[in-house]
């Protein structure tokens, strides 16, 4: 516990001023100094002492990045004497807390509480990291300051702003499994149902011995396999750290993955995803059709990127691992040289023998700025650099589709669109 003092005291101090100056001898002066710490001692004692208030902490456990939670501080006096006390919780600044400091009058034997705002304004776990109480003398000269025990740890979910494409593409799947009333047939590989023929439908489709049978032409309707296997892999290295616009490379990517869960969810996949870099990292395998969405927001919450590259090798024998033969593999990874140099072209070659391949990478917008700039000579030599990046990705990319990838190159804000795009032309090929 630490005994520390109020700017009062020196308030009060000052007030001896005119009796020095007075008797300006060393014996008054040493008596003044004595009668001050007396009394500052005599109101830090009289201070209730804090180590022995209870706090306990009620405060929601999870929200999602961009909304507000409120919480509590509850503070116990089980003394026989009032107390003047002053909070400090000092959550980290992300954490978004309204007012890390606060003051409560708490009568004896009875029970305050603190109101909390937190509104994180990033993803992943806020801890607070220290909380103070200090109880003020009945002069309010000196204070007694004591460590309280109250963890407080809040996670910050992803806010999954691609949600709201979901209900399009949702409709789009039920078009391909030819569901929806349109004047299509749904596509894929096993067997429906049975309707009536429409203006529009495939005359390949016909069933001639339904047809017979009935006396009216009737086609066979298919659809895409369900409780296929999807294994979503996240480069969570350091070129998942670049910003790119208002959120990183990484929230990005989950962004994509959330969605691409979402929409095999509907169809009646099986969705696994792990993170990658140089270690052995977060996964979520073997999640419900039902739980994995939460399963998933709640597990990368607290991912962050790791400042190394990415050992390839290491991947695909994850890969090998988790996914069997057949099962759709979506890389999520940026398509520039430093990431093909290491080793994702051979690693991508082995793959796609072995799973229908898509490679997702969220592209930088800046280059497309910079392309068009041509107002002065800097401009033109920076569009001459951002046409020369661009033209290696699409060399890179034209690389990874010979070694049979599918790829998928957008900026932030379409990729993960695209991204569910992609599923769903696999989907309506019978590819899936």
């Amino acid at each position: 516990m630490r005994i520390s003092l109020t700017p009062r005291a020196a308030l009060v101090a000052l007030l001896a001023l005119p009796v020095i100056v007075l008797w300006p001898t060393w014996w008054v002066l040493g008596i003044l100094v004595a009668l001050w710490m007396l009394v500052i001692l005599t109101d830090a004692l009289l201070a209730p002492d804090p180590r022995r208030l209870q706090v306990r902490r009620e405060a929601p456990t999870q929200v999602r990045l961009g909304n507000t939670v409120t919480g509590r501080l509850l503070l116990t006096n089980s003394t026989a004497r009032a107390a003047s006390l002053e909070v400090r919780d000092a959550w980290n600044p992300t954490a978004g807390l309204e007012a890390q400091r606060a003051a409560v009058r708490l009568p004896a034997r009875e029970r305050r509480a603190i109101s909390q705002v937190f509104t994180p304004i990033r993803r992943g776990e806020h801890r607070s990291r220290i909380l103070l109480i200090a109880s003020r003398g009945p002069l309010g000269l000196a204070r007694r300051t004591a460590r309280a025990t109250a963890p407080g740890r809040l996670l910050a979910l992803h806010p999954f702003g691609a949600r709201r494409h979901l209900p399009s593409r949702v409709q789009r799947l039920r078009e391909i499994e030819g569901l929806a009333a349109v004047h299509q047939r749904g596509q894929g590989t096993e067997f429906d149902s049975l309707r009536d023929f429409v203006d529009g439908d495939d005359v390949r489709s016909i069933d001639w011995r339904a047809t017979a049978r009935r006396r009216s032409v009737v086609v066979r309707t298919w659809r895409p396999e369900r409780d296929r296997h999807v294994l979503i892999v996240v480069d969570t290295s350091r070129s998942a750290a670049a910003r790119l616009g208002e959120e990183t490379r990484l929230d990005t990517a989950f962004d994509a993955a959330l969605l691409l869960t979402a929409l095999a969810g509907q169809a009646g996949d099986r969705v696994d995803l792990i993170c990658v870099d140089r270690i052995p990292h977060l996964s979520v395998v073997g999640s419900t059709r039902t739980t994995v969405l939460n399963d998933m927001v709640t597990a990368t919450a607290a991912v962050d990127p790791a400042l190394v590259e990415t050992d390839w090798e290491l991947a695909a024998r994850t890969i090998g691992e988790r996914a069997r033969r057949g099962a759709l593999v979506v890389l999520i990874t940026p398509v520039d040289s430093t990431v093909v140099h290491g080793g994702l072209l051979p690693v991508a070659a082995r793959l796609a023998k072995d799973h229908p391949l898509v490679v997702a990478s969220i592209a930088d917008p800046a280059l497309e700025e910079l392309a068009a700039g041509r107002g002065d000579l800097e401009s033109v030599y920076r569009a001459a650099a951002a046409e020369l990046a661009r033209g290696e990705r699409a060399g890179i990319s034209r690389a990874l589709e010979r070694v049979g990838a599918h790829v998928v190159d957008a900026p932030p804000d379409r990729a993960p669109q695209a991204l569910a795009d992609s599923y769903l032309a696999l989907k309506a090929a019978g590819r899936l």
